[in-house]
């Protein structure tokens, strides 16, 4: 029993050290791409460094029990400080749920590693929504599209905007030859409150660190081409909300990013473990209700997001 426990003790001590110093390290990510990838998994150094704190304070032996609570003490204000941005950053308030013309978006990343697109088939069609976003949406794209009637808008097979009306206009212009280009779709759609832009993105692997950087920097220059206000911006942008990345991009885009930490893979785990489907807003839209859809069969829950105008024209 002994033994036991001091392999115990020996094993929280190295959690704890692992889990603060990661965390430390995430800071970094202000400067290094490298550095930011420690930072996505904030949420895990947080609840590590919580279990060695519990541990010391039960079950830690008197001679470590202290070095065990400061540890993990250490640990959970590293990993907060990370964390913490996302829930404290400003958002507009929120639109009542009668709010007239209201539109309804899903952001879906469909995996073409999807063996049965049955479950997202009927559930997609279920939700009448007026957009949907589509990466990885090879096998589901067509039959969605017949199934429903909508507007197929798309440059590539692994992205798509589906939708209701059809668009006024729609592609991306950009100069040619971009090493990082991600794929972009583009759909302009008109309405009783004016023209508003959709475009949709699919961001590489964050190990991709100085790649995923200069992506967000091109579709900062796209952004550029359209009025703000009544942009919508929707992704899987394999990013969390508590990366420097993220932040940076927040800034540059100038939209709101009206999804707040909202867990979104892997759908495939027993519950998710990171926040990477975004949908950003410009001004000109206020949100009634953020969601996370159910498992589809996808490594991705769908994220269903509702937008009213935010002024009467």
């Amino acid at each position: 029993m002994e033994f036991l426990r001091a392999f115990l003790n020996a094993q929280m001590v190295v959690v704890g050290l692992v889990c603060a110093s990661a965390a430390l390290a995430a800071q970094g990510g202000r400067w290094s791409p490298q550095l930011d990838i420690l930072g996505h998994f904030a949420p895990l150094w947080l609840v590590g460094a919580l279990a060695v704190s519990l541990y010391g304070l039960a079950l830690g032996e008197p001679g470590t029990r202290r070095g065990l609570i400061a540890l993990g003490v250490a640990g959970v204000v590293l990993a907060a400080l990370l964390i913490a941005p996302e829930y404290l950053r400003p958002t507009t308030p929120r639109a009542p749920a009668d709010t007239p013309d209201q539109i309804k978006l899903i952001q879906f990343n469909a995996w073409r590693g999807s063996r049965d697109i049955g479950p997202a088939l009927e559930w997609l069609v279920a939700q009448d929504a007026d957009i949907i976003v589509l990466e990885e949406g090879e096998k589901l794209r067509d039959p969605l599209a017949r199934a429903t009637g909508y507007y197929l808008t798309g440059g590539s097979e692994s992205l798509a905007i589906l939708s209701k009306a059809k668009p006024t206009e729609d592609g991306v212009r950009l100069p040619p030859g971009r090493w990082a280009q991600p794929p972009l779709v583009r759909a302009t759609f008109a309405s009783p409150h004016g023209p508003f832009t959709v475009i949709g993105t699919h961001y590489v692997w964050p190990i991709y660190g100085g790649f995923q950087l200069a992506q967000g920097r091109i579709v900062g220059e796209l952004l550029g081409q359209f009025p703000q206000d009544r942009m919508i911006l929707s992704g899987d942008f394999n990013s969390t909300p508590w990366s420097f990345a993220r932040r940076r991009e927040d800034r540059r885009f100038g939209l709101e990013r009206r999804t707040r930490a909202l867990f979104s893979w892997p759908a495939t785990a027993p519950f998710p473990l990171l926040p990477i489907d975004q949908i950003y807003a410009g001004s000109g839209w206020r949100t009634v209700s953020v969601a996370r859809g159910p498992r589809l069969g996808s490594d991705h829950y769908p994220v269903v997001a509702i937008l009213a105008p935010s002024v009467e024209r």
